[in-house]
C-alpha cells in the first residue's frame, strides 16, 4: 500500500478558484467589529453609572472570562479536527453528531440572521437621532439592501467595506479618549447599582461581547483555520477587553454616576469630536451587521451540504467564486422581512440565548472529549479541563440569570430540533463521539451507542488477552497496562479442563493489582480440553457481546511449542477483524527502564495505524521518548525515508520530543546499531515468521512488539 495518498493535500476545484482570508482579514476583524457594537456607545455609560469603576471592571472581566473560555476551547478543538464551514456548526457537528449539531447549527443561523436586522435597526435609531425627519422603514431598508448587495457581490468586497469601518470606529474611540472634558471632583469606584443591581447590570452588558463566533463562521473561506481561528479570535477579545476597561475607567472620571445613568450619548457629548462618535455609532451597527450577513448564509450553506435542512440542494450551491449566493439572497429576504415588524425586542433576547447555548455546547463538547482521554484527542493546542468546564456552567448560569423563560424556551427548541434530525436518519461521512461516550458512560450504553455510526475517531485499547498459565504473566500483564492506561480495557482469560476454581483463584489473583489501580479488567477461566478450540469460542462470543475486544494480545515462547496455536489465533482474529499483538519479551532486559520507544515503519507498508496508535499509548503511559525509525539499503533513497517519517510525523500529531532515525543498511544490521530501545514495535508480515520474532529480541537486546493492522484503525483522524 502506498502510504502518499494518506497525506495528499488535494485541493477541490472550489477552492482553488476563489482566494480565501487570512487571520487579519478573516478572523479578528470580523470579531473586533461586532465585540465594538452600539452597546459599547449607548451603554457603556450607564454600566458604570450604576456599578462605578471596580464595579463595571469586574462586569468586563466576568463577561469577558466566558467568552475567553469559549474561545480557548474552540482553539483547541480546532487545533485538532480539520473544521469545514460553519464554524461552531462543524465543530459541534464533528463531535456530537449531525443531530447535535444540526440542533444548534439552525437556531444559530436563524439568531445569526435575526441578528443582521437588530443591528440595522440600531443603526436606523442612530441615524434619526441626526435626521429625525427621515422616514425609518426607508433608512432601514436602504441599509439593508445596500449590505445585502455588498455580502452578495463577494466576501471580498464586503472584507473592504469592514476596512473602512474599522477605521472609523477607531477614529471614534481616539476622539473619545481624547476628550477636552474636565475630570469630574470625585470619581466613584464602587456604585450604587440605582436602577439595576449587578446581575441585571451585567446581563445588559453581557450581549456586548458576544461576537467571537463572527471569524469561526468564516472557517470555510480561511487559509487556514488552524491557525487563524486561535490566533484571531484571542487577540480580538485581548483587544476588545483593553477598549471596554479604557472606556470604563474614563468615562467614571470625566462624568459623574447620574450623567453616566441618565445620557446615553455620553460619549458623543464627551468626545473631542462627537460627530466621529455618532459615525462611530452608525459603523458599529453597520460593521455588525455586515459581519452577520457574511456568517449567516455560510451557516445555512454548510447546513445544507449534510442534507440537514429543507430544499438543501439549493442552499448548497456555491458559486465559481465560492460565494454561497443561494443562501446569502434566502438570508437577505428573512432580514429585509423582519426590519418590516421593526421591534424584535421578543427575538433580542431569544438571540441571546442560542448564542448562549453555542458557546456552552462548544465548552461541552471539549470538556467531554478531555474527560473520556480517547487518543484521537489530541490537540497541538492544549487547555486544562477547568477552562472548558467553566465556559460551559457559565454560559448555562448567565442563560437563566438573563432571562429564565427565553432560556427554557431555547432549550426546548434544540431538544425538538434534535429529535426531529434524529428521524431524518443523517449520516456523515466523518465519525463521532456519541459511541465512545455512551459506552464510557455505563455498560448499559452501549446498546444505545450502537444506533450511532462507529469511526476511528473513538478508538481505545480494548485488548483479549489468552493467558496459558497465569503464575508466570506478572511482567506480560504489567506491559499491557501501558498499553491501555486508563482509556482502554482488558478481558484475559485462560483454559483450563481441571482445577477451575484453583485456577480462576490465580487468575484473579494475577489482575488484583491492576483493579486496585482502576483500570477496567474483567477475567475469566474458561473450561475446555483445547486451548485453542476455547479461545476461539472466546473470540467468537465476544464478538457478539456488549463487550466488543479490539485488539488479540499474544505472546511468543522461548520455544516453539505453541507456535501453532498463535497461529490458529491469529487467523480468528483476522477472520474477526481484531487487531493483533504479538509480544515477545526478553528474558533478561524485559522493558528495561520503560522509557525508549523504538517504533519501526515501512513505507508502503499497510500495517502502521495500529503501530503509531499503540506507540503513542506507551509513550503517554510511560511519559516516554518516542524515536521513528525506517530502514533504508540505498543511500541515495534517504532523503525520501526522511520525508516519509516527516509526513507520518506531521499528520499523525506526533509529540513534539520525536526523533526521527533513517538506518541505512540491512534490517537486523540497523536493529543491532539503533538507540536503545525499552520496547521495539515493529509490523507483522504477511507470513509470519516466529523464529525471526526471537531472534529480533535478541538482536535488539530488548522486548519486541509486532503489530498487524485489523483494517478499522486510522491515527489520522
Amino acid at each position: 500500500m502506498d502510504l502518499s495518498r494518506f497525506f495528499s493535500k488535494s485541493k477541490s476545484r472550489s477552492s482553488a478558484k476563489h482566494k480565501k482570508f487570512g487571520t487579519f482579514a478573516g478572523v479578528f476583524t470580523p470579531d473586533v467589529l461586532t465585540i465594538l457594537g452600539v452597546i459599547m456607545y449607548l451603554r457603556m455609560g450607564w454600566v458604570v453609572g450604576n456599578a462605578g469603576f471596580l464595579g463595571a471592571l469586574v462586569i468586563i472581566l466576568l463577561a469577558k472570562s466566558i467568552t475567553l473560555c469559549t474561545a480557548l476551547s474552540m482553539s483547541s478543538i480546532t487545533t485538532n479536527i480539520k473544521i469545514g464551514p460553519g464554524g461552531a456548526y462543524s465543530i459541534i457537528s464533528k463531535s456530537l453528531g449531525l443531530e447535535a449539531g444540526g440542533s444548534i447549527g439552525i437556531p444559530l443561523y436563524i439568531s445569526q440572521t435575526l441578528s443582521a436586522s437588530l443591528y440595522i435597526i440600531g443603526f436606523t435609531a442612530s441615524w434619526q437621532l441626526i435626521f429625525p425627519s427621515h422616514n425609518y422603514y426607508l433608512v432601514a431598508s436602504t441599509a439593508g439592501v445596500l449590505l445585502l448587495t455588498a455580502s452578495y457581490i463577494s466576501a471580498h468586497f464586503a472584507m473592504r467595506i469592514q476596512f473602512v469601518i474599522l477605521s472609523i470606529i477607531g477614529i471614534s474611540l481616539i476622539s473619545f479618549f481624547f476628550t477636552k472634558a474636565p475630570p469630574v471632583p470625585q470619581t466613584e469606584l464602587i456604585g450604587s447599582f440605582a436602577d439595576a443591581g449587578f446581575w441585571k447590570v451585567f446581563a445588559i452588558f453581557f450581549p456586548a461581547v458576544t461576537g467571537i463566533m463572527a471569524g469561526a463562521n468564516m472557517s470555510g473561506d480561511l487559509k487556514d483555520p488552524k491557525k487563524s481561528i486561535p490566533l484571531g479570535t484571542i487577540s480580538s477579545i485581548g483587544v476588545t477587553m483593553l477598549v471596554y476597561i479604557g472606556i470604563a475607567y474614563l468615562a467614571s472620571r470625566i462624568a459623574t454616576p447620574e450623567e453616566l445613568r441618565t445620557n446615553q450619548m455620553i460619549m458623543v457629548d464627551k468626545a473631542f469630536w462627537g460627530p466621529a462618535v455618532i459615525l462611530g455609532i452608525m459603523g458599529a451597527t453597520l460593521s455588525s451587521a455586515l459581519g452577520s450577513m457574511l456568517g449567516a448564509p455560510r451557516i445555512l450553506q454548510a447546513l445544507a451540504q449534510q442534507k440537514t435542512v429543507p430544499f438543501h440542494r439549493f442552499f448548497a450551491a456555491r458559486t465559481a467564486s465560492g460565494e454561497p449566493r443561494n443562501s446569502i439572497l434566502f438570508s437577505g429576504f428573512i432580514i429585509m422581512a423582519a426590519l418590516l415588524l421593526g421591534n424584535l425586542d421578543f427575538l433580542a433576547a431569544l438571540i441571546t440565548m442560542f448564542f448562549l447555548i453555542t458557546y456552552g455546547m462548544l465548552n461541552l463538547v471539549v470538556f467531554i472529549q478531555q474527560s473520556m482521554k480517547i487518543i484521537s484527542f489530541r490537540p497541538t493546542f492544549k487547555i486544562p479541563k477547568i477552562i472548558p468546564l467553566f465556559g460551559a456552567i457559565g454560559c448555562f448560569v448567565i442563560m437563566l440569570l438573563i432571562n429564565p423563560l427565553f432560556s427554557v424556551v431555547a432549550i426546548i427548541t434544540i431538544i425538538g430540533l434534535y429529535l426531529w434530525l434524529e428521524k431524518q436518519g443523517l449520516r456523515s461521512n466523518w465519525g463521532d463521539i456519541r459511541g465512545g461516550l455512551l459506552l464510557a458512560i455505563a455498560e448499559r450504553a452501549s446498546q444505545i451507542a450502537k444506533q450511532f455510526p462507529k469511526h476511528q475517531i473513538t478508538w481505545k485499547p480494548d485488548l483479549l488477552v489468552p493467558i496459558d498459565n497465569p503464575m508466570i504473566w506478572a511482567g506480560s500483564l504489567l506491559f499491557i497496562k501501558s498499553i491501555t492506561g486508563r482509556a482502554g480495557s482488558i478481558f484475559a482469560f485462560t483454559i483450563k479442563e481441571t482445577e477451575i476454581e484453583e485456577t480462576h483463584v490465580a487468575l484473579e489473583n494475577l489482575v488484583e493489582p491492576l483493579k486496585n489501580e482502576k483500570l477496567r479488567i474483567n477475567c475469566s477461566v474458561i473450561e475446555d480440553s483445547s486451548f485453542s478450540h476455547g479461545a476461539k469460542l472466546v473470540i467468537q462470543t465476544l464478538k457478539a457481546s456488549s463487550f466488543q475486544p479490539n485488539i488479540l494480545f499474544l505472546t511468543v515462547g522461548q520455544d516453539d511449542e505453541s507456535d501453532h496455536v498463535l497461529l490458529q489465533l491469529m487467523e480468528q482474529a483476522v477472520k474477526y477483524e481484531l487487531g493483533t499483538l504479538v509480544l515477545r519479551q526478553h528474558p533478561r532486559m524485559a522493558f528495561g527502564m520503560q522509557k525508549n520507544i523504538n517504533l519501526w515503519l515501512r513505507d508502503r507498508s499497510p500495517n502502521w495505524h495500529l503501530a503509531v496508535l499503540i506507540a503513542l499509548q506507551i509513550q503517554l503511559n510511560w511519559d516516554g521518548k518516542l524515536n521513528l525509525i525506517t530502514v533504508t539499503d540505498k543511500k541515495d533513497e534517504v532523503r525520501k525515508a526522511t520525508n516519509f517519517l516527516d509526513r507520518i510525523n506531521d499528520q499523525a500529531r506526533l509529540p513534539s520530543s520525536t526523533d526521527l532515525l533513517v538506518m541505512v543498511g540491512g534490517f537486523e544490521e540497523s536493529l543491532e546499531k539503533a538507540p536503545r530501545g525499552d520496547v521495539n514495535i515493529l509490523g507483522l508480515g504477511a507470513e509470519v515468521d516466529f523464529d525471526f520474532i526471537r531472534r529480533t529480541a535478541e538482536i535488539s537486546k530488548s522486548s519486541c512488539l509486532f503489530v498487524q493492522d485489523s483494517g478499522n484503525e486510522n491515527v489520522l483522524v
